[in-house]
């Protein structure tokens, strides 16, 4: 990976670890954007009309913490990332920021379906018997990220190893 590209992915992470939580503090004040951003992400047959808003403060909360995970993990990569933009490649920072960072996108990638399930059951808790909703399901996205996370976890032991053969090779020359 070249110099640019980490800086460019380095400089992705810190603009969505700074929009987060502006977007968090709008949703929080905007009750309403934040009901059409939840009825449009979560495809659940609920009766929408009948959420009240201390459901809809709940469901804000569930949200927040779970994409908390996400960023926290987008926190450590982007450490990797700005230490590769400065040509820092094999180091044992890189390797522990990889691996927290793909540590947290597992663990979000594994606490998915409990998410919805909580969505689901926090938005049609006032329902009658019968209509609640428990919502829980596994797909092909979350075996993406967690994909994705252990190859990053494997990568972050490559880099140790690459960190070892490069002090290795300084001792040779």
């Amino acid at each position: 990976m070249n110099r640019r590209a980490a800086s460019l992915v380095c400089w992705a992470c810190t603009a969505v670890l700074a929009i987060a939580p502006l977007a968090a503090i709008y949703y929080l004040i905007d009750a309403d954007a934040f009901a059409q951003l939840v009825k449009t992400s979560l495809a659940i047959p609920i009766q929408w009309q009948t959420v009240a808003n201390a459901q809809w403060y709940i469901m804000w909360g569930l949200m927040a913490a779970y994409v908390s995970i996400g960023l926290a993990g987008l926190f450590f990569l982007r450490r990797a990332f700005a230490n590769f933009a400065r040509g820092e490649m094999f180091n044992l920072t890189n390797s522990k920021n990889l691996k927290r960072g793909s540590l947290l996108l597992c663990v979000q990638a594994f606490i998915t379906p409990l998410y919805f399930a909580a969505s689901s059951l926090v938005l049609s808790i006032n329902h009658p018997a019968g209509e609640k909703i428990l919502s829980l399901s596994f797909g092909s996205n979350e075996l993406k990220i967690i994909g994705i996370g252990l190859v990053l976890w494997v990568m972050s032991s490559l880099l140790v190893e690459g960190s070892k053969l490069q002090s290795e090779n300084r001792q040779f020359v």
